[in-house]
């Protein structure tokens, strides 16, 4: 075997593993080195670097599997890591349905995703505080009812991926990531209210300005200042962006197939029916360039790719690996997702509602009387039955203005219904992470107080 963090090196674990009784192995190696700073009124409140390496051992003997991790890469310590592999899984129950991709779908390619930004990279830990510190006085400095800071900082990370299996698949690939983030709060009348904004980018360069995101803070925390409750209704509610991508993110609980072959969704047996409003369109592509959830190959080695999960309104496509694409009887869609150790699960690649023809500002406009929803609490989604219940706050729309700031509410409804009601769809998608979403507006839903 050959030197640490190498394809060549992982493929030799594998093949080392197979030699020492396994049936199939596969070994994924991620190095990762991060950076993150914490700032609060002026001073750094937190500061972390880190690096590490691990590397992740699965093996399988006739449907029986295992798996196991560890840092440290000497050759005896490797070798002890495949024996207590092997003898775990002769340990462990057999599932027919567990095993290596085919070795047809295997990806042989690897497209440059333009993952790698150089510019984050060389970021000193000094340019690091500099830009937490700007945002931060960005957002004190746009108003002088910010009187505090719950939070807020920034985020890098670079490292790579390594994942070689004994079907002869070897595959690579680097990324990096910055996420800065401002959490303002503001005072009046003895009462205090916190909000935040943010952005997270590959690219260096295509991230908003520091002064950008602290003054975005900033006004969505002094917007709701003086919120108050509603009375129980029926009305239209409009989800920002942040909030659209929670309803997007059950969408893909449901889709998953993990969730379908257990029967544990609202859309089981629903390939090819009609689920939404025909305006709905979602999409998972693992191949977006600088995408925060592309990659040239998922977490079993197949190729990522663009699935159509549902096409104007119709559920067209599950999302799954290739264990729950044998449980259903069809083929995966490059969505397998892994950590060091356990078998693969599904995971979304770039996930995103196709955006529509309106502004936020016409969907609002449209409205005579609702809820524009910019954050929900707790938890309250049953994915088996579509029950939908989570605490909101935002602001009251009447004929068409934004009023007064809300808090303290319900909103209810079910996953099929509030799917079926879309009724505007924003201009505005924005990747910023790889679960995304533009405006929504859902024609009726509940709001309690």
């Amino acid at each position: 075997m050959r030197s640490r963090l190498s394809k060549e090196f992982a493929a030799g674990v594998a093949d080392s593993a197979v030699q020492r009784g396994a049936s199939a192995a596969e070994v994924i190696i991620r190095q990762r080195t991060e950076f993150s700073v914490g700032v609060r009124l002026g001073e750094v409140e937190t500061l972390q670097e880190s690096t590490d390496q691990g590397l992740g051992l699965r093996v399988l003997i006739e449907g029986r599997q295992a798996s196991v991790s560890g840092s440290d890469f000497s050759a005896d310590a490797v070798k002890s890591l495949i024996e207590d592999a092997v003898e775990l899984a002769r340990l462990t129950s057999p599932d027919d349905t567990a095993g290596l991709p085919d070795p047809q779908e295997l990806a042989t390619s690897f497209p440059d995703l333009d993952l790698w930004d150089d510019a984050i990279v060389d970021l000193s830990p000094e340019d690091q505080i500099e830009l937490a510190l700007r945002t931060e006085r960005a957002a004190q400095g746009y108003s002088d009812q910010i009187s505090n800071f719950d939070g807020g900082g920034l985020e890098s990370a670079y490292g790579s991926v390594i994942l070689a299996n004994s079907l002869g698949f070897a595959g690579e690939f680097k990324r990096t990531s910055c996420a800065l983030t401002s959490v303002p709060v503001a005072a009046e009348g003895g009462r205090m209210q916190r909000d935040y904004w943010y952005d997270v980018r590959r690219k260096l360069s295509e991230m908003n300005s520091p002064e950008e995101i602290g003054v975005m803070a900033a006004k969505r925390t002094l917007r709701k200042l003086g919120s108050r409750s509603v009375p129980t209704q029926a009305v239209p509610v409009v989800l920002e962006p942040n909030i659209s991508r929670d309803l997007l993110g059950d969408i893909f609980n449901a889709a998953s197939g993990e969730s379908i072959f257990r029967k544990a969704s609202f859309l089981v047996g629903q390939l090819g029916e009609r689920i939404a409003n025909e305006r709905l369109t979602v999409i998972d592509d693992g191949l977006l360039p600088r995408g925060l959830g592309s990659r040239p190959f998922d977490g079993e080695g197949l190729p990522t790719r663009r699935t159509v999960v549902i096409q104007n309104g119709v559920l067209e496509s599950y999302l799954m690996n290739s264990y729950t694409a044998r449980k259903l009887g069809l083929k995966s869609t490059g969505n397998a997702g892994r950590g060091l150790t356990g078998p693969p699960g599904v995971e979304a690649g770039n996930l995103y509602i196709e955006p529509g023809p309106y502004t936020p500002d016409e969907i609002i406009k449209s409205v005579s009387k609702g809820l524009l929803i910019t954050e929900l609490l707790g938890f309250g989604v049953n994915i088996v039955t579509g029950d939908y219940s989570r605490s909101a706050g935002g602001m009251w729309i009447e004929n068409g203005e934004l009023t007064f700031p809300v808090q303290g509410v319900t909103i209810a409804g079910n996953l099929k219904e509030m799917l079926a009601s879309i009724e505007m769809i924003g201009n505005d998608l924005d990747f910023r992470g790889n679960v995304v979403s533009p405006t929504l507006m859902i024609g009726r839903m509940t709001i309690g107080a």
